[in-house]
């Protein structure tokens, strides 16, 4: 046996006290935020209607390399971080590889997932500005779990417009928000314009968080002393899920483990960018050679099927135009069980690394997710969560073209959360019930033309 320890933590002293902006190093940056009217860049003012101002700021910023992690917020982190990076050696044993896996497991706080890191940080900055309400959307729950953990601590109120399928399909995530004590709605709902409107145009919507987006932002900009606040996406968030891969870089260096390959799932893409960006930055500067690959379901492949175009980032088209690669606002993916990774858009960060070819990106059926969760579950004793899962199914798939080949590559991957509260999911796998979607050229020319006309 290799001498890496099947867990590697961090001590409390070794948690980072930074932030890694991957912005500050890219060679190119992604294009501005427009504003939908003028479709002249977002000006911070704008920005603040709707966030909170150390966010504005922490998006906006593109030359700070490290953005330092307030000592109280540290504080919070320390409840559940510095988080495990784990040696998958029955997995690597079960499948015969010569490769070395490994995974930093982010599933270790009560939501489940990566969530809390940027949840904890948006608001305690809420906090510190004084507001007292905030509103959310949520796709497969963990956000929405994570959040409502967040305000509970800090004494803020929270509503959050969770997508209908996934509502449906994991009540038990609605009760542990409403037990943090967060107000649950089901999107799209009569609550708000937006969602009456879409509902008025297919009042059999399953929803999608694009739906969902647009009600929270309605909400927030009518009452007083609120702020939106987004769990993937955009610029901050990634920034503040970067502190998954400084904890993994720590380790690794640690260790003296030299990933071949990164891999990660990939919906909004913060998580995804958060879990590369050091290693990224590390790459543009010549400093490393690694292979990164980003993984989407099939049902909703907007890096592998999708548009390099500016785009809203919500169906009610009410958001600042972003470039990323998109399937247009107005696509509404299968209710597939991977509710967090059902976003029409990417990251404008993980975009532009895809675009000038950093990254690589693949699209997996269900189906072949599931496969993979129960091959893990069985054997590394871990119950995975549908999005960790499709980063785990490419790991798997690496790891066999290696006993293949004969090749020994070391294999990094993100389990980004649990699957505990996805058991109607893996009902449907056992049962042989579920199916997978991959939509069609015809379904996709709908999104498309939902596409601003932005030259």
């Amino acid at each position: 046996m290799s001498k890496t320890p099947y867990k590697i933590y961090l001590t409390e002293e070794e948690m980072p006290k930074v932030w890694y902006n991957l912005k500050a190093v890219m060679k190119e940056l992604p294009p501005p935020m427009l504003n939908p009217g003028t479709l002249k860049p977002i000006t911070a003012e704008e920005l603040k209607q709707v966030f909170c101002d150390e966010l504005v700021s922490q998006e906006l910023n593109t030359t700070d390399q490290y953005i330092e992690i307030p000592e109280a917020l540290r504080n919070f982190y320390r409840m559940f971080r510095p988080s495990p990076l784990v040696r998958a050696y029955c997995l690597e044993a079960m499948l015969d590889t010569p490769a070395e896996i490994y995974y930093k497991f982010e599933g270790t706080n009560t939501s489940g997932s990566h969530k809390l890191n940027s949840a904890a940080a948006q608001v305690y900055y809420a906090k510190q500005q004084g507001i007292t309400s905030l509103t959310t959307e949520t796709g497969a729950g963990q956000w929405g779990t994570a959040l409502a953990m967040a305000c509970a601590y800090y004494g803020i109120d929270l509503q959050v417009f969770m997508v209908k399928i996934s509502a449906e399909q994991k009540p038990y995530r609605k009760t542990v928000i409403e037990t943090y004590g967060g107000k649950v709605i089901p999107s799209p709902s009569n609550t708000t314009e937006a969602g009456r409107k879409i509902l008025a145009e297919d009042p059999e919507t399953t929803g999608s968080l694009g739906c969902a987006i647009s009600e929270a932002l309605e909400v927030a900009m009518k009452t007083e002393n609120c702020r939106y606040v987004l769990g993937s996406v955009l610029d901050h968030v990634l920034l503040h899920q970067s502190i998954i891969g400084l904890e993994t870089k720590y380790a690794c260096e640690k260790y003296g483990i030299e990933p071949d390959l990164i891999i990660g799932c990939a919906g909004g893409g913060s998580n995804f960018g958060g879990l590369i960006a050091p290693f990224m930055g590390a790459k543009i500067n010549g400093k490393a050679d690694i292979h990164f690959i980003a993984v989407e379901p099939a049902s909703c492949p907007s890096l592998t099927r999708g548009r390099y175009a500016y785009d809203f980032g919500d169906t009610g088209q009410t958001t600042p135009l972003i470039k990323m690669y998109t399937l247009g606002s107005g696509f509404i993916p299968s209710p597939n069980h991977a509710g967090g990774l059902r976003y029409h858009g990417m990251s404008s960060i993980v975009s532009k690394l895809y675009h000038d070819k950093y990254l690589e990106a693949r699209a997996v059926e269900q189906t072949k997710v599931f496969e993979a969760a129960t091959t893990f579950a069985r054997c590394e004793g871990i119950l995975p969560a549908p999005e960790s899962a499709h980063a785990l199914a490419v790991a798997m798939d690496e790891a066999l073209q290696c006993k293949e080949s004969g090749e020994k590559k070391t294999i990094l991957f993100g389990l980004t959360g649990t699957g505990y509260f996805d058991l109607a999911a893996y009902r449907d796998y056992n049962e042989d019930k579920m199916t997978d979607y991959i939509p069609t050229d015809d379904d996709l020319a709908r999104g498309f033309a939902t596409l601003p006309k932005v030259d």
